[in-house]
C-alpha cells in the first residue's frame, strides 16, 4: 500500500491550531496543569501530579514539571536523561538513556517515580506539540475514512512516527471534528488498546490546544470503555513565548 501524506487535510488541522507560521516562531511553553486517573492511583500516585507547573521546549522533547509530590520535588524528561530533583535544584535521582517502549511494559512501573516523569513528560509533550508533529517529513500521515460519532463526521489520520521522536505508541490514529481539531487519538499503551479524548479547546497566544484530556480502554470491536478513566489531564492556563 503507497502511504500518502493529505495536504488538505492536514493543512486544515494546522490552519485550525494556529498554523505553522505561528507555531515556528514559538520555542518554550508553561502550563498550568493537574494529572491524574487509574494508572496514577493503582500504583500509589493518586496527587502526583496535582497543581504542577510544567515548562518545556516546542522544537526539542524536554519538558520539567515543578512541585510535584505536593510541591516538594521537581521532574524534569529529556530522551536521554529523566532526573527527580529537591525544589532548590539538588539532583536526587537521575535515570539514563530511559526505553520508550511503553506498549511492552506493564503500568505497574509507574510505582517508580523516575518512570513516572518518564510517562507524563512523553504524554504532555506529544499532547500539546501533537498536531504540529504532523508537519515533519519524518512522519508518514495517511488518511483513512472518516468516522461517524457523537452525531458527528470526524475526518481521520494514521501517522506513524520515527524512533527519533519518543512517543507513547510509533503508530496513532488521530480524529479531528469539522473544524479540524483533534477530538480522539487511537494507540496502543502498556499492552491495551486506548482511546484519548480531547476538548474543551482554548486560544493561547494564537495557539489552540485542548484543555481537557481523558484515556479509555477499548474494546475488541473498538467501542470505549467510560469506566476507569486511564488518564485525565486537565490544562488550567497555557503560555507560549
Amino acid at each position: 500500500m503507497v502511504i500518502w501524506r493529505d495536504m488538505s487535510l492536514l493543512d486544515d488541522v494546522l490552519s485550525a491550531n494556529g498554523g505553522l507560521a505561528r507555531w515556528n516562531s514559538l520555542s518554550r511553553f508553561t502550563l498550568h496543569l493537574s494529572i491524574s486517573g487509574k494508572l496514577f492511583d493503582s500504583v500509589g500516585r493518586a496527587g502526583e501530579f496535582k497543581d504542577v507547573t510544567a515548562e518545556g521546549a516546542t522544537r526539542t522533547q524536554s519538558i520539567c514539571f515543578m512541585g510535584i509530590t505536593g510541591g516538594k520535588y521537581s521532574g524534569s524528561f529529556q530522551p536521554d536523561a529523566i532526573t527527580i530533583e529537591a525544589m532548590h535544584g539538588e539532583v536526587l535521582r537521575t535515570w539514563r538513556d530511559p526505553s520508550p517502549a511503553f506498549p511492552q511494559s506493564d503500568p505497574a512501573v509507574l510505582a517508580d517515580e523516575l518512570q513516572l516523569v518518564f510517562f507524563c513528560g512523553v504524554a504532555i509533550w506529544n499532547d500539546l506539540v501533537g498536531p504540529f508533529l504532523l508537519a515533519r517529513p519524518d512522519v508518514v500521515v495517511e488518511e483513512l475514512p472518516p468516522w461517524e460519532e457523537r452525531k458527528e463526521s470526524w475526518r481521520r489520520l494514521r501517522a506513524r512516527f520515527p524512533p527519533s521522536v519518543i512517543t507513547l505508541a510509533p503508530e496513532q490514529v488521530l480524529y479531528f471534528d469539522v473544524n479540524g481539531l483533534l477530538r480522539r487519538t487511537d494507540h496502543d499503551l502498556f499492552g491495551m488498546k486506548v482511546a484519548q479524548y480531547s476538548w474543551a479547546h482554548g486560544s493561547f497566544g494564537g495557539v489552540i490546544a485542548p484543555t481537557l484530556r481523558r484515556v479509555h480502554m477499548l474494546q475488541a470491536d473498538g467501542s470505549v470503555i467510560a469506566k476507569p478513566v486511564l488518564m485525565d489531564v486537565e490544562i488550567f492556563d497555557a503560555f507560549f513565548e
